[in-house]
């Protein structure tokens, strides 16, 4: 089987997150059940709206401080971008080799105007943000595309924008259930474990996809 594309994932493959950091901000401003909104394997529906751009920041962040009424917005600000770490600039290299060797590249991210600012501002710093985008055919951000993973539509409609062939597409992603919805909709979905696939690890993986 020859591989035609890869489609990656952002935060957990190429930029370091931590799921554990807003819920102990939350909790330190009172809201103790943040988990039970916004986590790795699920989310309430203010989250899903902010993700596919049905609503604004502004709108976001009221509707989050409704549930602290005590702390000020910067301090809720400060808690919701706890979750970004760091951009992993080392993994970048195998996937620019990836693209000149043939294989069309694509990134698809769950994320949010409010993130993604945060985000980019931190890669042009590390990295420059056009030789980011330069590793890829393509970038699509939930929030600009109306649709989010695991959700079959958003996978469907990748491959018929971009005119890919399923079988041959490899989708590689740090979430189970994503990887799962892409597997649903017919694509390689590879389950990306950060804790036990270093940057060596992982490149080796796509090293062996060019020489497949």
């Amino acid at each position: 089987m020859k591989i035609e594309a890869v489609i990656f994932d952002f935060g957990g493959v190429l930029y370091e997150i931590d799921y554990k950091a807003p819920v102990h901000a939350f909790a330190k401003l009172g809201l103790t059940e943040f988990e039970e909104l916004y986590s790795k394997a699920n989310q309430s529906l203010l989250f899903d709206d902010l993700e596919t751009g049905r609503i604004s920041e502004t709108d976001f962040y009221s509707k989050l401080s409704s549930f602290l009424p005590n702390a000020s917005l910067a301090e809720i600000q400060e808690a919701w971008n706890s979750i970004l770490l760091q951009f992993l600039p080392e993994r970048m290299p195998f996937i620019h080799a990836l693209k000149k060797s043939g294989v069309r590249t694509f990134l698809f991210s769950n994320t949010n105007a409010i993130h993604s600012t945060i985000f980019e501002q931190d890669i042009e710093n590390c990295y420059g943000l056009s030789l980011f985008y330069e590793a890829f055919e393509h970038v699509h951000y939930s929030q600009n595309l109306g649709m989010r993973k695991p959700h079959a539509e958003s996978f469907l409609h990748l491959c018929q924008l971009h005119e890919l062939n399923p079988k041959n597409t490899i989708f590689i992603d740090d979430s189970p259930q994503h990887v799962l919805g892409a597997r649903e909709t017919g694509l390689i979905g590879v389950l990306h474990d950060p804790s036990k696939m270093p940057s060596e690890t992982l490149a080796t993986y796509f090293i062996d996809l060019l020489d497949s």
